[in-house]
């Protein structure tokens, strides 16, 4: 009997888990991986990797300014120049949709950065959309909305 009730309770608490985190598709795991790769790539500097993951067209919305690839190299990471520079992102999806080959996802980003000695940590809602060019995806727009500094 207790192995019976035991075997119930684990089912629900796993039916209760899958509900509350429903199952993703290959195509919106595969979005959220390149936009946690893309975030990666800005925490190591990595212009060349940041690039992979983005349409040559791509175009930001942040802090109330349009910018393009080219500007967030620039501002993001030609200027990043402190040796102990570090930055550590923890995204938080809360919508992934995909639909043939354009996805979008909203999610908010944490970041902690140091720089020059100084630790900020910064909080963004941010909404992508992502494009599927030869078979793998491309973030084509970002709007950024920074929701707080600290």
């Amino acid at each position: 009997m207790f192995k019976r009730i035991s075997l119930l309770l684990s089912t629900l608490s796993f039916l209760t888990l899958l509900q509350a985190h429903p199952l993703l598709t290959r195509d919106q795991q595969r979005v959220q991986q390149t936009i946690s790769n893309f975030f990666e790539a800005l925490s190591d500097r990595d212009s060349l990797s940041l690039k992979s993951y983005s349409t040559p067209d791509l175009t930001l919305f942040e802090y109330g300014e349009v910018w393009t690839l080219d500007t967030l190299i620039r501002k993001a990471i030609s200027r990043n120049t402190a040796t102990d520079f570090k930055r550590v992102n923890t995204i938080d999806f809360i919508t992934t949709s995909v639909e043939k080959r354009t996805a979008w996802a909203t999610y908010n980003l944490h970041s902690e950065i140091t720089r020059e000695g100084k630790q900020v940590t910064l909080h963004w809602l941010e909404t992508v959309v992502v494009v599927k060019e030869r078979r793998k995806w491309k973030i084509k727009l970002l709007h950024s909305t920074l929701v707080k500094r600290s």
